[in-house]
């Protein structure tokens, strides 16, 4: 059995973390996490959307509960609001931040390009900026996307040394928040008189992200789950098109695992880190609408986009460096992450507890080699 890197639960045991985008999709299953591993989550973001939403699903009675809510502290804000940013700061006093606001649709970065741009870039900026008043050791996880490579459209799998880029107003907005990381971290992070010494600052890339309680406009799973539900066909804009597929569990073991070995004060880990699948998970949109209706059954057709939006056509990461660098390895395949993404859906819709079964798809994905 390969040794790989194993997240602890005793280092995560009353750490202070702050989680910025808490109410999202990746941000409500990475805060069940951490409260799980024992930790005290300050969250900072905007309301929840939606009438239906995991974060409420998941923590709506959790917020009510008194002694549960002195563990997870809800403050509703906007990144874009540096001072909102800066007292948010101050108060928790984290010893690892995961920074995951962020406005993260392609197409709607196409119809609101300033939005996106002001969340994505200066929202990451008002938090890199925040941290100067920190004096304690703190390990910070800034999360963007696959997106940020400037893309060939090649079977090549991209790697974190390669070209920056982006084509529409999300990918580009991204790209530029990690060169805003960067020139952040080399400016301000170091021995310098005028450096902090104590902030220890990594980004991370993911692949396309799938799992349970992703209800987003214009995501291939959340458009199919609808349509199942209410009985009806799916439709597909670009079904050729191929993602690097990944259950959403396996990106948040990257960065649970990363913000771990950064505490450790590694300079040599503040860097970008690729948190991607196997090339296997590499597949079409058609592929991945076959592998969901084995799970739940139902019809789909390919309805031409007629809004002629540039959406990449094939896209790949590499993940050695996060293998070799910190023991990360994906743990479910293809077939395994679409299973247990349409195990939780079809759960909910026969009325089981979406906390249980959140809880067991952890301790599931914890135990598995």
């Amino acid at each position: 059995m390969e040794d790989l890197g194993m997240i602890s639960k005793g280092f995560w045991n009353g750490k202070r973390v702050l989680i910025t985008g808490h109410t999202g999709f990746k941000g409500s299953w990475l805060s069940f996490w951490l409260l799980k591993l024992g930790a005290e989550i300050w969250g900072f973001s905007l309301e929840p959307k939606g009438e239906c939403n995991l974060f409420n699903i998941l923590f709506s009675s959790h917020l009510n509960d008194t002694h549960s809510s002195k563990q997870l502290h809800h403050y509703i804000g906007d990144i874009r609001d540096p001072e909102e940013v800066r007292k948010i700061v101050e108060k928790s006093k984290p010893d690892v931040i995961f920074h995951l606001a962020a406005q993260s649709l392609v197409r709607y970065g196409y119809k609101y390009p300033l939005l996106t741009w002001n969340t994505n870039l200066i929202g990451t900026i008002n938090l890199l900026e925040a941290l100067k008043i920190l004096d304690n050791t703190c390990s910070v996880v800034m999360v963007t996307t696959d997106k940020v490579y400037k893309n060939k459209e090649t079977n090549y799998s991209y790697q974190e040394n390669d070209a920056l880029g982006g084509y529409d107003p999300y990918s580009a907005s991204k790209a530029s928040s990690e060169l805003a990381i960067d020139s952040w971290r080399r400016s301000y992070c170091g021995l310098g008189s005028n450096q902090k010494k104590n902030l220890f600052i990594a980004s991370a890339r993911s692949g396309n992200v799938i799992g349970g309680g992703d209800w987003a406009q214009d995501r291939i799973v959340p458009d199919a789950v609808r349509a199942l539900s209410a009985k009806k066909t799916i439709k597909i804009r670009n079904p050729k098109s191929v993602r690097p597929w990944q259950h959403v569990l396996e990106p948040l073991s990257g960065y649970i695992l990363l913000a771990e070995q950064l505490y450790q004060k590694d300079q040599n880990l503040c860097e970008a880190f690729n948190f991607g699948p196997d090339m296997q998970c590499n597949r079409s949109v058609d592929d991945l609408i076959k592998e969901v209706l084995i799970h739940w059954p139902g019809e789909f057709i390919c309805v031409p986009d007629n809004a002629n939006l540039h959406e990449a056509g094939l896209l790949s990461l590499n993940n050695e460096k996060a293998n070799k660098v910190l023991r990360w390895k994906p743990k479910w395949d293809f077939h395994k992450a679409v299973k247990y993404t349409i195990e939780w859906y079809k759960a909910l819709e026969t009325g089981e507890n979406a906390r249980h079964t959140t809880d067991y798809h952890i301790n599931k994905f914890s135990s598995d080699c």
